[in-house]
């Protein structure tokens, strides 16, 4: 079985960012963010701009792809790919690179999202207008026209029926920005949040109050991969792609709120998947990167990932459990989502491969194995796993 699945036959073999900022705050626009965390990548990787072939991403990046190819000077374009859906796509984009390297359609594949919200739409502003036909004509015409309203619907049905409580969300949100004091790239670098100014803060839909919700920023992040053949002669250690899922779930469609498991994650079957090709157990993930547009969507995953049972979650989901250097599974150690960048969960990718390289800013001590998780609560979604 395994001689049909990717494992082992790509790695991640650089990475890079631009600056990160404040939404609104770029003095350049999201084509030269996307140029600059590709060159990041790439002098990381200790390859030549000029080598990369192949570009890919995810949810509706706008930067196109010879456009990208011609701004950075590539000699050759030989393979592009978009992922579906919004940051459920972002480990997905990394296992199509990792397809095309392996089959042979490009030798060097950049990876990438880049996000400009103070010059294009607010990625996660309401959806209106006079005609709202397809899935959407289920929810908009009744109010329900933002991703927080649609995800706290979900997490508000799973907390009932496995009696978690805010504390469980709280620790999440804690965590992302304990580890982001540590990150001098992150957004809220010496900004430290407190449990007091947690419950303090206002309600955005319950039960996320404003830090259960992402940042919105302007950034971008890149990572090289390639084959395992050619990661072992460059600059980097690689991080080797040891399992990639995507898809979805029986019925999930994310818009029309009407799926028959309502209160999951859309993880249930990716997640064995991933582990059956990985040949690894939950137990066997020394860190974990996951997907925090919002603190209540990560709850779940984590369960559906089988890092505890569902009616266990209050047990496990506490802040000295989730976060480094001594918590069992140290979650998002450069800050995430939540605190350190929103670039719809590419930076994700990024830590996942600095905790296998060993130069995280929270680095997990003989990091082995680092999964990393893409957008919960929406369809197709994807997930990944990197080991050393």
């Amino acid at each position: 079985m395994e001689q049909n699945t990717i494992k082992g036959k790509a790695a991640i073999v650089g990475v890079g960012e631009s600056k990160y900022y404040k939404r609104g705050g770029s003095p350049v626009s999201e084509f030269a963010l996307a140029c600059q965390a590709i060159i990041a990548a790439a002098e990381d990787a200790g390859i030549k701009v000029t080598e990369i072939d192949g570009l890919a991403s995810f949810a509706m990046e706008q930067n196109e792809p010879s456009r990208v190819a011609g701004g950075l000077g590539l000699a050759e374009l030989n393979f592009c790919n978009m992922a579906w859906t919004g940051g459920g796509g972002v480990a997905a984009a990394v296992a199509n690179a990792a397809a095309a390297v392996a089959c042979g359609y490009a030798r060097y594949v950049a990876v990438f999202r880049a996000l400009a919200q103070g010059r294009s739409f607010r990625f996660g502003q309401g959806t209106t207008g006079p005609g709202m036909a397809g899935l959407m004509g289920f929810t908009v015409p009744y109010g329900l026209t933002t991703p927080a309203q649609k995800i706290a619907m979900r997490v508000r049905r799973y907390m009932h029926e496995h009696r978690v409580t805010q504390d469980a969300l709280a620790a999440v949100s804690l965590a992302s920005y304990h580890h982001a004091q540590f990150n001098p790239r992150a957004v809220m670098y010496g900004r430290p949040l407190t449990r007091e100014a947690y419950d303090q803060s206002r309600w955005i839909v319950e039960p996320f109050h404003l830090y259960d919700c992402c940042m919105e920023n302007d950034g971008a992040s890149a990572v090289i991969v390639t084959t395992a053949e050619r990661a072992r002669d460059l600059k980097q250690k690689p991080a080797y792609i040891m399992a990639a899922a995507q898809g979805s779930d029986y019925r999930d469609v994310h818009d029309s709120e009407n799926v028959p498991d309502f209160s999951s994650a859309n993880y249930k079957h990716l997640a064995r998947r991933l582990y059956d090709m990985a040949g690894i157990a939950p137990k066997d993930v020394d860190v974990v990167q996951s997907y925090d547009h919002f603190s209540g969507g990560v709850v779940i995953t984590l369960a559906e990932h089988g890092f505890c049972h569902p009616d266990e979650l209050m047990e496990f989901c506490t802040l000295e459990n989730l976060t480094w250097p001594n918590g069992k599974l140290p979650l998002n150690t450069a800050g995430g989502n939540l605190a350190e960048c929103y670039v719809i969960g590419m930076q994700l990718v990024n830590e996942a491969a600095r905790q296998i390289r060993g130069d995280s800013t929270c680095q997990v001590k003989d990091a082995e194995i680092s999964m990393m998780i893409s957008g919960s609560v929406t369809t197709p979604a994807s997930n990944l796993i990197l080991h050393r």
